[in-house]
Order: C-alpha cells, then sequence, then structure tokens
C-alpha cells in the first residue's frame, strides 16, 4: 500500500477528505502533518511548509487553513491504535505511537507524573504524523568508506535534526547486514532502536528493509539494549541511533572491548560544533570512530558533505 492511501485510513473522515485531494506525487513528498487543537492543518515537505484549506488547497496564509478541532484529534487516534489506545499506552507515555509502515506520529498533551516518572499522556492537544520515507541505496556512496576488504570501520554520522542520519544509517544497516556483491561478505548487525525510528517496528516486526543478518531490540534503552544484545546474540556490529549521554559512551566502550564494530549518529553541524558538547567532545578525543560522516540540508536531506577520518582530524576522505 502506498504512503497516501495507508495515511487516510488513519486519519480522522474530515481530515480524510482534505488530505484525499493531495495527488500521489505530492504526498510521496510529505515529511509531517501536523493536527493542533484550534490551529490550522499543516504540511511540511522538504523545500516548504504550508497550510491546508477545507478544500485541499495549499496556502501560506495561515488564516485560510482548515482549523482542527478536538474530535480530529480524538477520531484519529482511534483510528491509529484500532480502536485499542490502551494497548500502546507504553508508546504513548514516551510521547509517540509507532504505525504500520514505521511511520511515527508525536504526542502532546497533559502529562501524569507519578513518583517522578512519566505514568500517562492524557487530554491530547496536538498530533506531528512524520512520515517515514525508506530511501534504498542511500548509502551506496559512503560504503567504499565504511567498508575497505574484510574491514569495516567504527562509523558516526553527525547531522543536524530532519537531515536524514537515520534513513542513511538505515540503508548502511542494510546494505552491510545482507552483503555486497563482489565487494564484502555480509555481517551479523545487532540494533537497538530505542524510538522505532531505524526499523520502524510495528508490535515487534520491522516495518523497514533492514537486511536480513539484522537482529532487532525495538523501544529498548540504548545502554541496556546493546549489553542485552553482546550477551546473547553475538553481533558482529551494533547500531544505535542519537547518542549523547555519558551512559551511550560507556556502553559505545564496552560495545569496542567486546570486538565488535560500532555505528552511531548524533545531532552536530560540524566537528567543532560537536566538541562543544562535553560527552561527545571526550568521545572523538579516544578517536573511536575511524569514520565521520557529515549530512547537511543544503541540496535537500542527505546532502553528503564530507567524511573525516576519525582518528586524524586533519584528514579529510571525502
Amino acid at each position: 500500500m502506498n504512503i497516501k492511501n495507508h495515511l487516510l485510513q488513519v486519519c480522522s473522515p474530515t481530515i480524510q477528505n482534505i488530505l484525499n485531494t493531495i495527488s500521489y506525487q505530492q504526498f510521496e513528498k510529505i515529511e509531517e502533518i501536523r493536527i493542533r487543537v484550534n490551529q490550522p492543518l499543516f504540511i511540511k515537505n522538504a523545500k516548504e511548509e504550508q497550510f491546508i484549506t477545507p478544500y485541499g488547497k495549499w496556502t501560506s496564509y495561515p488564516t485560510e487553513g482548515y482549523i482542527c478541532v478536538l474530535e480530529d484529534i480524538s477520531l484519529t487516534l482511534e483510528l491509529m491504535s484500532d480502536y485499542s489506545l490502551y494497548a500502546f499506552e507504553e508508546e504513548i507515555k514516551h510521547g509517540y505511537l509507532t504505525l504500520p509502515g514505521g511511520h511515527r506520529v508525536g504526542l502532546t498533551g497533559r502529562v501524569i507524573i507519578e513518583n517522578g516518572q512519566v505514568k500517562n499522556l492524557k487530554y491530547i492537544n496536538g498530533l506531528n504524523i512524520r512520515i517515514s520515507h525508506e530511501k534504498i541505496g542511500c548509502a551506496d556512496p559512503i560504503i567504499p568508506y565504511v567498508i575497505s576488504g574484510n574491514s569495516v570501520y567504527h562509523t558516526l554520522i553527525v547531522s543536524p535534526p530532519g537531515c536524514g542520519k537515520t534513513t542513511l544509517l538505515r540503508d548502511l544497516i542494510r546494505q552491510i547486514s545482507n552483503g555486497i556483491p563482489k565487494q564484502s561478505k555480509g555481517y551479523t548487525v545487532g540494533v537497538v532502536d530505542e524510538r522505532s525510528e531505524i526499523a520502524g517496528c510495528y508490535q515487534g516486526l520491522p516495518q523497514k528493509n533492514i537486511g536480513f543478518r539484522t537482529d532487532v531490540l525495538d523501544g529498548c534503552p540504548k545502554v541496556e539494549g546493546m549489553m542485552m544484545l553482546l550477551r546473547s546474540m553475538a553481533p558482529e556490529i551494533i547500531a544505535v541511533d542519537e547518542i549523547g549521554s555519558e551512559e551511550d559512551i560507556y556502553a559505545i566502550e564496552n560495545v569496542l572491548n567486546a570486538g565488535c564494530k560500532i555505528f552511531c549518529t548524533v545531532h552536530g553541524n560540524s566537528i567543532e560544533d560537536l566538541k562543544t558538547k562535553p560527552v561527545l567532545s571526550a568521545l572523538l578525543h579516544k578517536k573511536i570512530f575511524e569514520r565521520i560522516i557529515f549530512l547537511s540540508h543544503r541540496c535537500g536531506p542527505g546532502t553528503l558533505e564530507k567524511i573525516m577520518d576519525g582518528t586524524n582530524w586533519e584528514r579529510t576522505i571525502l
């Protein structure tokens, strides 16, 4: 099923009718659909942000946009959860839902705290439908720099939010897991997918193509997940998204000590930017990562800016 038909099935009837006027070609380019109570229906793609009128027309004027109501939120949530919202309680308390196809819905509302921990999210007033675009082959340009003969380099992918680092990581995992004809054998890859964004698991099943030698721990904290994979799944490579805490760094060092390769992503703009973050700066100075890949939005999401030698910051490989 294509993205448009799939997402229309989980929106309220009113929003279904509005979005149905958008062509399939336009829909494939949409990155976010935002539904906020008493605010105009909002759509974002790689080039622009637009509001949608009650008749499905694009407009830059918020006053012309369809004003979403609470019923749009409640009906959409019922459809997204197949009328069993309680079954998604664990995801909801973390502020999101995962849909079939790997699409992710961010949630806002009243946060219920118990004993200092988030217990639940009630009175939901905003949805951010983040459309997951799988780009098979997007890792092709970096493969020759991540693999050398029978060796795989410890790799860090760096980009600002929304610039395609998770998409690139996913395709890198897929290719290295499957093996690359005449270039590399396939490797056993363990993925700790804390926020269900790499494999896009729905009810435990990956919705994205991540390769046939890949094992996924979905919804698992990175630190615990890396240790679990090392103990039980004998991975040759472990991949995680968005590192940054001291605990993450400790777990990565354990991965390295076990003789396992590591693929990670992190938010950032440049090596200088990463150096301003104490935890990441300490990790960089240990020169763990042999390849550091920088992405931007300069020519659209996933623009490859450069590849650095992480063991010699003076050396730019690409």
